[in-house]
Order: C-alpha cells, then sequence, then structure tokens
C-alpha cells in the first residue's frame, strides 16, 4: 500500500499531530442543515429561487440531485459561486423512484416538493449518519392532519395528497421536531392554505426557511409555542433570492479545536447568538469566547480552567444545546479539568459511534446508558488509527487528535465531508499539524 501526499479535499484520511495553538482568521461555509430545508422550501414554492451559499458538502448536493430527478430544474449562477436556481418543474405522468434517496438522512424534506408535482411521494426510509432511527411517525401524522393517506413497508412509505385539504389546519407536535415542523409548513405551503402549529421547532434551521417563505409573500407569526403561517394573497412569479446562513455547527467544532489547542482566533461567517449554548459551556469551563453578529471569537490562549462540572444535554428547546455540538465538547472535556456529563437522547446511536473511537485514543469514559456519558479530565491521549463513522464523530476526533501525544491517522473522511466540505483544510489554515493521504 502506497501513501500519497495530497490537498485535503477529497482525500481519504488525514495524519494529525499535536503542534503549535490554533490561531487566525476562518471563515465557515454555509449550514447543510439550514441548507436542506431552504432547497425543499424553494422546491415547495414552485417558485424560480437563486439560493446563495450553499456549501459543498456531499449531502447538499444529493438533495439537488435528487430534486433535479423529481423534475426540478437546477442551475449555476454564472456570476455568483457557490449558489445555485432552482426552477419550477416540469412534471413527468410517473411518480419518479428515488432509491439513491436512502442515501441521506434528510430525505423526509423531498415529501412536500414531490406532492407539488405528482399529488404522490414515494420514498424509502431515510439512511446517512447511522445514529439511531430516524422515527417518522411525527411526519406522518403531520400529513394525516392535512387529510393525507400514508401507507409503509420493509422499503419505505407513501404519502397521497389529499383533494381538497381544509383551509386552515391544526397541528400540534408532541416534541420540538425540526424535521416534522418544517414538514408541516412545506405542506400548508404546496396546499395553499393557513397552518396553525403547536409546540414547534424554533431553532435557527428553521426560522431561517420561515423568513424565507417570508421573503416570497408569505406571512408568518411566530411565538414561543405557536407558528401561524397564512398563504400570500396572490401567487408571485418572480424570482427570490435567499441565503444559506452560517454553519454553527462547524464555528463550534473550530471553537473547540482552538480551546483545545491553546489558541485564539475569529471565525467568521456565522451568527455568533446561533453559538450561545456552546459559547456559554465554554465560558463554564474557563475558556473566554463571545459572539460578535456575524463571528464567533475564541481566546484559548486566555483559558483558565475552572475545573467545574460541565453538563453538556443535547436539546429541542429554542435555548438548548443542539446535539450536534455534543461530541465537540466531548472532545474538548477530554483535555480540562472536571467532571463532565454528556447526554443526548435526539440521536440515541451516536454515542455508540463516537465512544469507541474515543476509547481508540485512550480516553476513559463511563457508558452511564446508551445516551449518557461521563467523564473525568483532564485524561492523556495518545495517537493511533481512528475511524470517522458518521459526520460529528468525525469532527470529534479531529478535536482529540490535536491533543493526543504522537500522530493519529483518522480515516472515513467521506463521513466527515456529508457534512463538511473541508473542515481539515480549516483547521490546517489556523495552524493544525494535518496531513492528507491517499491510500
Amino acid at each position: 500500500m502506497t501513501l500519497a501526499l495530497t490537498p485535503l479535499s477529497g482525500v481519504d484520511a488525514v495524519t494529525v499531530r499535536p503542534g503549535h495553538p490554533l490561531s487566525g482568521v476562518v471563515r465557515v461555509d454555509g449550514s447543510k442543515n439550514a441548507a436542506l430545508p431552504l432547497l425543499a422550501a424553494a422546491a415547495a414554492t414552485c417558485r424560480t429561487v437563486h439560493l446563495t451559499g450553499v456549501p459543498a458538502s456531499a449531502d447538499v448536493q444529493a438533495m439537488l440531485s435528487l430534486l433535479q430527478h423529481i423534475g426540478y430544474r437546477i442551475a449555476p449562477p454564472v456570476t455568483d459561486p457557490g449558489a445555485v436556481i432552482v426552477l419550477p418543474p416540469s412534471a413527468t405522468s410517473t411518480v419518479p423512484d428515488l432509491p439513491e434517496a436512502a442515501r441521506i438522512r434528510a430525505s423526509y424534506y423531498l415529501v412536500p416538493a414531490l406532492l407539488a408535482v405528482y399529488s404522490q411521494a414515494r420514498l424509502p426510509w431515510p439512511g446517512g449518519c447511522q445514529i439511531g432511527e430516524r422515527g417518522m411517525d411525527v411526519h406522518f401524522t403531520v400529513y394525516q392532519a392535512f387529510g393525507d393517506t400514508v401507507t409503509v413497508d420493509d422499503r419505505g412509505y407513501r404519502v397521497t395528497a389529499a383533494a381538497p385539504v381544509p383551509d386552515e389546519v391544526v397541528v400540534a407536535l408532541p416534541f420540538r421536531s425540526r424535521g416534522a415542523s418544517a414538514a408541516a409548513v412545506l405542506r400548508a405551503v404546496v396546499a395553499d392554505c393557513r397552518l396553525r402549529l403547536g409546540n414547534p421547532n424554533l431553532s435557527p434551521e428553521v426560522t431561517g426557511m420561515l423568513q424565507a417563505l417570508c421573503q416570497a409573500g408569505w406571512q408568518v407569526v411566530i411565538a414561543a409555542d405557536l407558528v401561524t403561517v397564512f398563504p400570500p394573497p396572490h401567487r408571485g412569479d418572480g424570482t427570490v433570492v435567499w441565503t444559506v446562513a452560517g454553519d454553527k455547527i462547524e464555528a463550534g467544532t473550530l471553537a473547540c479545536a482552538m480551546a483545545a489547542a491553546g489558541g485564539t482566533g475569529r471565525i467568521e461567517g456565522v451568527h455568533g447568538a446561533d453559538t450561545a449554548a456552546l459559547i456559554k459551556a465554554l465560558n463554564r469551563l474557563g475558556i473566554p469566547a463571545s459572539p460578535e453578529p456575524d463571528a464567533l471569537t475564541v481566546h484559548g490562549a486566555d483559558a483558565r480552567p475552572t475545573g467545574r462540572s460541565l453538563r453538556a444535554v443535547a436539546s429541542l428547546a429554542p435555548d438548548g444545546l443542539d446535539a450536534d455540538f455534543e461530541p465537540a465538547l466531548i472532545a474538548l472535556a477530554l483535555s480540562l479539568p472536571g467532571t463532565h456529563l454528556f447526554a443526548d437522547a435526539i440521536n440515541p446511536g451516536r454515542h455508540g459511534n463516537l465512544l469507541p473511537q474515543l476509547a481508540r485514543l485512550g480516553a476513559t469514559i463511563e457508558e452511564i446508558s446508551p445516551t449518557q456519558c461521563r467523564l473525568t479530565g483532564p485524561q492523556r491521549l495518545t495517537g493511533t488509527s481512528v475511524e470517522a463513522t458518521d459526520i460529528r464523530t468525525g469532527s470529534a476526533l479531529l478535536i482529540a487528535a490535536l491533543t493526543a501525544r504522537g500522530t493519529t491517522t483518522v480515516t472515513g473522511l467521506h463521513q466527515l465531508r456529508r457534512g463538511h466540505p473541508d473542515l481539515p483544510a480549516k483547521l490546517l489554515a489556523l495552524g493544525a499539524d494535518i496531513t492528507g493521504i491517499t491510500r
């Protein structure tokens, strides 16, 4: 087997060695988690949408390809790199089979787009990261509230649109599901009806989609426990321009990497307020970090570890800790004093991926339950070969590798690129000792 030095984009693996503190200025890509519902909203409106800040992550590119299979036209603007134009579809008489939708976890966003064109959606069960079952029961309850018919089998599910849909639909979600909240709103857009959505998810990804729909003429009223959506007085036909928000999770990962390596830097292109829960955790650990309107700053060189226990519990509440921040915080906490508790009941398979890989580096983490773990730091890690088994495991392993003695080889970077086009290159730009290898 021959190992060759390559650029970091597209490599199979990287080697990471501890080195100088990470410092400097870096800019995040657009957010995968924000881009996917915006693409789904563009399809549901059946209007021409110019979407800027679209990341080149694999899951987003897969979503664009799937929309093309449905019949939507996707065009790259000549003068706007990193943008796409989504044009209204040209339907065929047959509902398309989309087996490749099983490759991404957020394939459920395609249901409204399919209903808009064919009045029927036929999809395989969601795939993507193996971090627990992607429950679809709440989604099905949403569609049934609109009068739609849902059938399931071992291979997937089918949603058949009701005709007609009531003038107003009322849905109360049992928990603040991001996917089900988007499904309810976009189903109302397709049906051109009013929606009263109780217990909605109010994450930046959902509110960003709602704000985009307002630009397209929809009226939206957002309260703590209720979102009300009204159709526009008349359907517009001009082009609307939307922007994908900067990736708050990538920003948080880079912040944790700076903190672990004792560096100071500025992460641009992200709404600082979107990282508030992460900043609160960093400050509790004694790491100065602060938000700005369009940036996040970290002063790891001025860190004064407190030894205080961190309790990082993933939550769907509006001010809660996004579950995708948790793996990066686990990797950081391994280098800091204190006994720290972590919990993620939203993705019950995530710890099963991450903890065994950290154990390969020598981490001692007590698994209280499949969704809860506890660790006491600081711990001394030793470099070895580890695998990015999902997006967030990959990012956490890069952070842990920055503090491990010797060389760590992180494989499985195709998983990491599903969410981040080139996270290792951003670490490299900040001064990390990272080398790409091709096997």
